[in-house]
């Protein structure tokens, strides 16, 4: 076999050694026919890929020990989302985020759920979050968000082993790099003590503690607030909620400004001007007609910070003009739809409440259905930058100026009536 030939050591890939494509293939067969993977002795190649990526694990200081015990017993899972299996199906791709439609994802009766706890913990450890505040220049309440919404404050239970998540992404995946990368950060973890193999619980995609974060960004950010000489995300609460404040300061807080505000728009403003590229002062959201809801003024300290316009659910529910901290919110977990659900738990920890405007009940397209959506915008001069299959801020933007141009219902929203319309436009 193929693995028989690599040694420790050994520099170069693992195409030095087997044509990698045939051995993946032949392994998505054997799931395909519902052999076991070992069975067939379809993990031969994945065997070899561990022997190269282990000179690259010692050099990381990683030693042999914690490698060899990390990777006992450790076969690809090949279940797992965003994997890229030559003549496999793709599974659908896994975030939330991106494949539940609004009205699903920011739920109010978990919404609220999970603001009773919040408010109740903010009470329990007020004098960690005054600590956090003071540290870091985060508010509570924000950092009490970020726990809720990645494990329901501790309760959630995380499915995987994450070494062997990441290295099957690292292996398999589309983002392959990053994942080698965040497994050796993850290796590191267990070397040097931080976490024991059984704490090494993740997300699908190798999140890991209570604040889920990836294994880089616990080497970048974690902070021991107990003061016990350790830095640790999965039992210490003080730690956790550091670990948040003080990647949200890195990122770009801004102490004392909200996330955003939900707003009425006037006949004038629609969904077809969402987005950062349309960013401007809040006073010029004001001068244009945009209120806030329930009747209530924009502090007069606001109206001079930039604000863009987000409507996560195009015309089928609620807007709103978002500052500089709902990009930072992004910024730990790249969707809107995630970041909208944040800054409402935390205006509600906070003493907040629900939207003024319901979301609707709207279908989510299926990723490829969207991707075609994209690249027939792209192909017809629209600015899609990227076409990935997720609809964000900036898809909706060149959705609704399509639908603006050619006379249409403007909704900002994939649809397949939209795909039809795209489909009989004739590129320029």
């Amino acid at each position: 076999m193929a693995s028989a030939a690599v040694r420790p050591g050994t520099a170069g890939r693992l195409s030095e050694w087997v044509d990698r494509n045939v051995l993946l293939a032949l392994a998505a067969l054997f799931v395909a026919l519902g052999v076991p993977v070992s069975a067939a002795g379809a993990d031969e190649p994945f065997k070899a890929w561990l022997a190269d990526l282990w000179p690259e694990a010692r050099a990381f200081g990683i030693s042999r020990q914690t490698f060899d015990a990390a990777f006992r017993n450790v076969e690809p899972d090949l279940r797992l989302p965003d994997l890229a299996i030559p003549g496999r199906q793709q599974a659908p791709r896994g975030q939330a985020e991106f494949t539940r439609p609004p009205q699903a994802y920011i739920n109010s009766e978990q919404l609220a759920r999970l603001a009773a706890a919040g408010r109740a913990l903010r009470a329990e450890h007020a004098e960690t979050l005054k600590e956090i505040e003071r540290k870091f220049g985060v508010e509570g309440e924000a950092v009490l968000a970020i726990w809720g919404r990645e494990t329901a404050f501790g309760a959630h239970q995380l499915p995987h082993y994450a070494i062997r998540v990441l290295a099957t992404q690292a292996y398999l995946g589309r983002r392959k790099e990053m994942f080698r990368n965040e497994l050796l950060h993850a290796l590191k973890l267990i070397d040097e003590g931080s976490a024991s193999i059984e704490q090494m619980r993740s997300s699908w995609a190798g999140a890991i503690g209570l604040p889920q974060v990836m294994p880089s960004e616990f080497h970048r950010w974690s902070y021991d607030l107990d003061g016990d000489g350790r830095k640790d995300i999965w039992t210490s609460i003080p730690d956790a909620l550091a670990t948040i404040a003080r990647q949200l300061q890195g990122k770009g807080w801004v102490y004392g400004q909200t996330w955003g505000y939900e707003v009425r728009l006037p006949q004038s403003v629609d969904c077809s001007l969402e987005g950062p590229e349309n960013a401007r002062p809040l006073s010029a959201w004001v001068a244009m007609g945009v209120e806030r809801t329930f009747g209530r003024q924009f502090p007069k300290h606001v109206l001079q910070a930039e604000a863009y316009l987000m409507a996560p659910g195009g015309a089928y529910g609620p807007a709103f003009l978002v500052l500089e901290n709902y990009r930072v919110i992004r910024r730990y977990n790249m969707s809107d739809l995630y970041s909208v659900f944040v800054g409402n738990l935390a205006d509600r920890i906070a003493g907040g409440g629900d939207f003024e405007t319901p979301w609707q009940n709207i279908a989510q397209l299926p990723a490829k259905d969207v991707e075609e959506i994209q690249q027939r915008l792209k192909e017809l001069g629209y600015a899609i930058g990227k076409v990935d299959g997720k609809v964000g801020s900036f898809t909706r933007w060149q959705i609704g100026k399509f639908q603006r141009d050619n006379r249409l219902k403007v909704d900002c929203w994939p649809t397949r009536e939209l795909l039809r319309h795209l489909r009989s436009a004739v590129a320029p």
